[in-house]
């Protein structure tokens, strides 16, 4: 199965790398590409596409802020991935606020934008590292906010992976309960760990057992037997 994909940037080169680094992995193909916002929700009317990338954010030529906020004002249901040059906070705050599921850096690596790919359509959010660490980070929040709680650092996807891996379930495991390909469990495992800021799994499950983050809720997928 391959996730359809809507590429969304106005230089036609740098479309044609993000394509085809997108296509080679074998898990998402880019069924469309438009240039502007504009266009993508021409596109929209017509395709059906599960992720929409949209690239540019901080380039002048391109409003990828603006972009995302026309395509998730016109389809509520489709999930954003954006790629910006920077973290310029206005802008990533906006994203957040319109509904952008994923941020990564142009700096970041082709595995980073995979992953963020995965754990995205796989129902989660993900932030580059960077990124995270710049959110969370009280002196760079106004007001004098704190950091936010470890528990809401992680999407409910995340949560109830993180619950699994807790219980000794691996990531074929994982897959099968939730209904998710191994390699998108192992981004989410990535990506918590790059939130919780630890290095492994052990480390990952004695935050979460110190953090009170294994018990599952009403609303989870399942409970300990």
């Amino acid at each position: 199965m391959s996730y359809p994909v809507l590429l969304v940037d106005d230089q036609r080169l740098l479309r044609d790398g993000i394509k085809a680094l997108i296509e080679q992995s074998g898990e998402f193909r880019v069924v469309a590409e438009a240039a502007n916002g504009t266009e993508a929700q021409e596109l929209l009317r017509g395709l059906n596409p599960e992720l929409v990338v949209v690239v540019g954010v901080g380039h002048p030529a391109l409003n990828g802020v603006e972009a995302a906020k026309q395509i998730l004002g016109h389809s509520a249901g489709v999930r954003v991935v954006m790629l910006s040059l920077g973290i310029d906070e206005e802008a990533v705050m906006t994203a957040l606020r319109c509904g952008a599921r994923g941020l990564v850096l142009k700096k970041d690596s082709s595995q980073d934008l995979l992953e963020a790919l995965r754990v995205v359509a796989g129902g989660g959010s993900y932030y580059s590292a960077q990124i995270s660490d710049h959110l969370n980070d009280p002196m760079s929040l106004p007001n004098g906010k704190t950091k936010l709680p470890l528990a809401k650092r992680l999407t409910n996807r995340e949560l109830e992976v993180l619950r699994l891996v807790t219980m000794g379930k691996t990531s074929k495991e994982v897959a099968e309960r939730l209904s998710l390909s191994v390699e998108t469990v192992r981004s989410y495992r990535k990506s918590m760990m790059r939130k919780l800021g630890v290095r492994n799994i052990a480390s990952l499950i004695n935050v979460a057992i110190e953090e009170g983050l294994t018990r599952w809720t009403q609303s989870g997928s399942g409970s300990y037997t």
